[in-house]
This record gives C-alpha cells, sequence and structure tokens, in this order.
C-alpha cells in the first residue's frame, strides 16, 4: 500500500521534525515547509499531498493565508496545529477553509487519530475505499 503523504507546514524547525518522525513511524510520507510561500510551493509542485498540517503564525505568508490558497483549488483536508488557543482564532482557522483545529501543547495519539479520520473521510469524499490507514 503507498504511504499517504502529509505536508507538515510550521516554521519552527524542532516541531516539523518531532511531528516527521512520529508520523513517520506510523507508515505516513512527510514532506516539511518552514514558511507559507515553501508550502505553497510544494503544494501546488507535488499533486500527490493527502494532508496539509499548517501553524497559523508564521513570518511571511500565515497559516490562514496558506489556507485561503489551497482551499481556492483544492479540497484536501487541512489540520490547524497551533498555540492560538482563544475560541476566535479557531473559528476563523475553520472559517478560512480549515477542516479540524488541534491546539499546542498535544497528544501525539490525539493528532494521529484525527489525521487518519480527516484521511478516511476525505478518500470517502473522492468515492475511494474507506479502509483504516
Amino acid at each position: 500500500m503507498e504511504k499517504r503523504k502529509i505536508l507538515m507546514v510550521d516554521d519552527e524547525e524542532r516541531m516539523r521534525k518531532l511531528i516527521k518522525d512520529f508520523l513517520t513511524r506510523h507508515d505516513f510520507q512527510v514532506v516539511e515547509a518552514g514558511d507559507g510561500e515553501a508550502a505553497i510551493d510544494i503544494f501546488f509542485n507535488d499533486k500527490n499531498i493527502d494532508l496539509v498540517i499548517l501553524d497559523v503564525m508564521m513570518p511571511g505568508m500565515s497559516g490562514i493565508q496558506v489556507c485561503k490558497e489551497i482551499r481556492s483549488f483544492s479540497n484536501v483536508p487541512i489540520l490547524f496545529l497551533t498555540a492560538k488557543v482563544q475560541e476566535a482564532d479557531k473559528l476563523t482557522g475553520l472559517m478560512a477553509g480549515g477542516d479540524d483545529y488541534l491546539t499546542k501543547p498535544f497528544s501525539y495519539g490525539e493528532l494521529l487519530g484525527r489525521i487518519r479520520a480527516l484521511i478516511r473521510r476525505y478518500k470517502i469524499y473522492l468515492g475511494k475505499s474507506s479502509s483504516p490507514e
């Protein structure tokens, strides 16, 4: 079975590495971007992204802007993973087109569960098999 590919976008290199290492152990392929502009470039050059994990607060292009740009061309699942915890921040992310919103600090188990659920629902939306990851 082909590994599902996740685009991990966060300006903190350590956070990207921790999440990449964790997801790699759970049979995901992870590509990384350290800012919004790089995320857009990767997303539009790689047509096999199955899910985007997106931080909100980044220099230059924010995660909200990245989400809106991706959403204007794709229905790929977008999971915000951010330190912004206020209800207004969550609503902003969801209204921008995010499918889910998880705040830091977070549990790796919950992150994995949310990723699998989002991918499963997306596959059903596309009319593909709904077998578990």
